[in-house]
């Protein structure tokens, strides 16, 4: 519970949308039948940090151990030795009053180690974690029923995983029966070895974001500086209805030389009141239907939207620096793969409506002839380096994987932002493919603008590869076979590709010699 109370830097994170200093905690578990764990109510009490107790392994009846605090009450810490097969606590017991209740048991099976993510199936909601060298692996679930915007009911249980049970390869995986099938916030804590020289960055005190979750939760609003150490968390929605493309659908299909594309900021295209847009969609997705007849004036066919995978926009304020001050409008520092930047959705809306609005977008777009185009950012992420690291996903789930290191464990950095994606190591190319094809799938998008694209030609020890197995798996996947790929042939580590990128007839490019020669030109006859 520890991340759950605190940032990944310790600070408190209780003005986040999810939690707020007014409410109480409370959590006990108690004996249940085998392989269930019953919990009652949790909210967050905000002048304590507790550390969640340790569960032992052996089997699969395994009890969830716990923390109970009790408003207003006087608390003392008792520490129970239990046996070998139960576990080990501290436990603070309220000395006065009983509380009620609420003790929802949830019924925990091995789940299945595909697909990897939260995903639903026929016994419960399962979920799916790659870790290779974590030795540690636990749950986080937090069931929220959010009253108002920075106020919620939570219920918060810590499910560990037994290796021996809930463990296929290299991927850890769970399932848990009679879990709502929306609004649950989750996450990982993970430990491991603790080697920084062998690559290795776990802290179990941080609570980790799932790279497959499809829905990312922080703060509400676009810049909330009262919310700006907000916690992201995954969650999922299992209950809302398939996305109504209607019976008429079609994507432009537009040729590659018939191309004419605008380059767009989201947030920016509209989020001037000049826009004349109601306050609530300026800067969101919804902005840019309202301003498609814009769009066919200028002549062209096709958007390209500058990063709009989650991310966090007041990064650069969670530690000081020069710089902390500024607000990450450009997106270029991506959190999670998968899931849209919620708060360019309506305002106050969250990352359920956020997928729907895109998709909304993307109709809208399509429906005036317009394609749709995303700037990808696969060459690193939010996570930075080791003297300001920014750790939420990868980095604390498995570093020496996720990323490309130098013989001494330090990051090597052809990106420019501290770190670099090991984009062609097996499961790291995995997980890119995958990303693609959820976008291509589930939101109807015509082609991907790879940034920094030399990245992706480079090995796992950043060495320039001839073939690079990422760039030919996109260019011969069968999902993406009729998407628009292009790439910006060059990175921060001198690997210029620029007419020379590995393209297997599919790649297409971008000639930075050749913009820069039309912006002087313009600039010389618009004197």
């Amino acid at each position: 519970m520890d991340a759950f109370l605190c940032s990944h830097n310790g600070n408190p994170i209780l003005n986040s949308p999810f939690f707020n200093s007014k409410t109480e905690l409370t959590h006990l578990t108690s004996r249940t039948p085998a392989g269930c764990y019953s919990i009652r109510s949790l909210s967050i009490f905000s002048s304590m940090r507790l550390r969640s107790s340790k569960s032992v392994f052996g089997s699969n009846e395994t009890l969830l151990n716990s923390t109970q605090i009790k408003k207003h009450d006087r608390v003392e810490c008792n520490a129970a030795n239990v046996s070998d097969h139960l576990v080990q606590a501290n436990v603070i017991e309220e000395e006065a009053t009983q509380s009620s209740e609420i003790s929802p048991s949830f019924k925990v099976s091995a789940g299945q180690g595909f697909p990897l993510g939260v995903s639903e199936t026929e016994r419960g909601i399962n979920f799916a974690l790659f870790s290779q060298h974590a030795s540690v692996v636990t749950l986080c679930l937090s069931i929220s029923e959010r009253k108002t915007l920075g106020e919620v009911d939570a219920e918060v249980v810590e499910l560990p995983l037994d290796p021996s049970v809930n463990k296929t390869g290299d991927v850890w995986h769970i399932c848990v029966e009679d879990l709502p099938r929306h609004s649950v916030l989750y996450g990982y804590r993970l430990d491991g070895p603790r080697e920084w020289q062998q690559g290795h960055r776990f802290d179990s005190s941080i609570v980790l974001i799932d790279p497959y979750a499809k829905q990312v939760e922080g703060r509400r609003y676009f810049g909330d500086a009262g919310n700006k150490m907000s916690k992201f968390l995954g969650t999922y929605d299992f209950t809302s209805l398939p996305f109504d493309w209607g019976d008429n659908y079609l994507q432009p299909s537009i040729p590659e030389k018939d191309l004419v594309i605008y380059e767009m900021n989201v947030r920016a295209f509209t989020a001037d009141e000049s826009s004349g847009l109601d306050p609530d969609i300026r800067g969101s997705y919804l902005g840019v239907i309202e301003k498609i007849p814009h769009l066919l004036g200028l002549g062209i066919n096709a958007v390209e939207l500058l990063p709009v995978f989650e991310f966090d926009e007041l990064e650069l304020q969670r530690h000081p620096n020069p710089r902390d001050h500024m607000i990450n409008t450009w997106g270029y520092s991506t959190i999670n793969f998968f899931a849209p930047m919620s708060r360019y959705a309506s305002a106050g809306v969250g990352p359920v409506a956020a997928q729907r609005e895109f998709k909304q977008m993307v109709k809208a777009l399509h429906a005036s002839g317009i394609e749709v185009i995303l700037d990808v950012v696969y060459n690193h992420t939010n996570e930075a380096d080791d003297v300001i690291p920014y750790t939420t996903s990868f980095r604390g789930i498995d570093n020496k994987v996720y990323y490309m290191l130098d013989v001494n464990g330090q990051y090597l950095n052809f990106s420019g932002c501290g770190n670099t994606l090991n984009c062609n190591h097996p499961v790291v190319m995995e997980l890119i493919l995958d990303s693609l094809r959820h976008w291509v799938i589930e939101y109807h998008v015509d082609g991907f603008r790879f940034d920094l694209a030399s990245v992706l030609c480079r090995g796992t020890d950043g060495s320039p590869l001839n073939a690079p197995p990422l760039i030919k798996a996109i260019a011969k996947d069968d999902i993406l076979s009729k998407c628009k790929i292009i790439a910006e042939p060059w990175d921060c580590g001198g690997l210029y590709l620029v007419g020379s990128f590995p393209n297997w007839d599919r790649w297409a490019e971008w000639n930075g010699k050749y913009r820069d020669d039309v912006r002087r030109f313009i600039k010389v006859h618009s004197i």
